[in-house]
């Protein structure tokens, strides 16, 4: 197939502001003016970096940050790519560049078809605009004609349910509305390639889904797709092919569920922050969290073993609190989920020094590493969080004696069954 999107030594760099000297005599803002034109021609110098011979095309110094740095792929038509990497691995930054928003620094990105995007909200629409004329707008900037909107302008509006906010200027708008006619708009306008970035994780748990499912029909229909998301399991999932960023630079393009394997292996570090049993936190209403078990060694429990966690209370402002302890797995996945009023059918009383415990008989999940997050609500309203607090390796088990368990990738929780052939 012939590939809709090449991408060739890529580099997109950006200053770093510092602060500058302020004089304190007369004389010394007197020769910082003076000195103002110079300083200025000689950062614009540096600006120009349509390639590799600028200044600032070869320099490393402490002002410059490269948010791209040599990155290079080739996407075919109809593929369904996922771009994923860690905050500030130049992600956000690319989808930019592809969907021709920034310029960059050096290299060279060739598109071949008319590309639709979705980076952020508020991405491609005039707040003084009401939606109607936003939808127009959008397709216009397409290419499409005033006819070919028309025909799809009531798919679009049934999608995004704001049919009723349809005349109203989009600034009055949540951002989750914005985000829900902003991916319509994307979705239905017949994009060759269609970019999304994470911004999807505004919208509730419903309308995602109805996204994943409009972005694997846009895939089936042979378009092309690129999407940025922290989920792993999404990815997996809905990704045929993959391309990991890190600081700046790529691996190469490989299948979704290679890449997802690999970030992994590289983000295996990051738990070593996470490496006791037990973290404290003063001054903050969750003041300390212990984890304790029947630990084959320090943070590892075989699966269905016994689990306990201890959270030390500080002052927590309020009369009555809720506590909540969840578990996800190594694609960023919510497994497990353990409440004081849905487990515990108890509200906790507000006592500084307090301790309480949540004991689990049997954690019956899957071989693979678990983060550990616990909050503290009071009526759905967050009060204290401690995210990625600690992290929990379950490891093999026989459990039912038959030698083999199922792997992360085939499912995350162990239940009990009874099979039976009838002649």
């Amino acid at each position: 197939m012939p590939s809709v999107i090449s991408v060739e030594n890529l580099s997109k760099a950006y200053r770093i502001g510092h602060k500058e000297e302020v004089p304190d005599t007369i004389v010394g803002a007197a020769k910082n003016v003076l000195a103002a034109p110079w300083r200025n021609f000689r950062n614009l110098r540096t600006l120009n970096t349509n390639t590799r011979n600028s200044p600032l095309g070869t320099s490393d110094s402490d002002d410059t940050l490269w948010a791209l740095k040599d990155v290079s792929f080739e996407i075919e038509q109809g593929d369904v790519v996922g771009i994923i990497g860690r905050n500030g691995a130049g992600k956000s930054t690319l989808l930019k560049v592809l969907s021709r928003i920034t310029e960059p620094t050096s290299g060279r990105a060739v598109i071949r078809g008319r590309v639709s995007s979705l980076l952020e909200v508020g991405t491609g629409f005039h707040p003084e605009l009401s939606g109607r004329d936003n939808i127009y707008m959008n397709g216009t900037i397409l290419g499409m004609t005033k006819k070919e909107i028309d025909k799809k302008f009531d798919e679009i509006v049934d999608f995004s349910g704001v049919e009723k906010f349809l005349d109203t200027p989009t600034k009055r708008y949540s951002s989750g509305m914005q985000v829900r006619l902003a991916f319509a708009v994307a979705a239905h306008l017949d994009p060759e390639i269609l970019v999304i970035d994470e911004v999807l994780a505004v919208g509730d748990s419903e309308f995602q889904s109805r996204c994943l499912g409009k972005m694997r029909e846009v895939a089936g229909s042979g378009r092309t797709v690129i999407f940025v998301s922290h989920n792993l399991g999404i990815v997996k999932s809905l990704c045929t092919k993959g391309v990991i960023m890190n600081t700046g630079k790529n691996t190469p393009l490989q299948s979704a569920d290679d890449a997802v394997v690999e970030y992994l292996s590289l983000t295996s570090n990051r738990d070593l922050k996470y490496r006791g049993s037990e973290i404290k936190r003063p001054g903050k209403i969750i003041s300390k969290v212990a984890m304790l078990g029947d630990a084959r060694s320090e943070n590892q429990i075989e699966t269905d073993s016994k689990l306990c966690f201890k959270i030390t209370l500080g002052d927590a402002g309020v009369g009555r609190f809720d506590c909540t302890i969840v578990l996800n797995n190594s694609f960023g996945q919510r497994v497990v989920l353990f409440h004081t009023i849905y487990h515990g059918g108890m509200t906790l009383e507000n006592k500084e020094g307090q301790t309480i415990s949540c004991v689990i008989p049997h954690l019956p999940l899957v071989p693979d590493k678990y983060s550990v997050d616990i909050k503290i609500t009071d009526g759905g309203v967050t009060l204290d969080e401690a995210l990625d607090c600690l992290w929990l390796d379950v490891v093999f088990k026989d459990h039912f004696g038959t030698g083999h368990l199922p792997n992360r990738h085939q499912g995350s929780v162990l239940l009990p069954c009874a099979w039976e052939v009838s002649p």
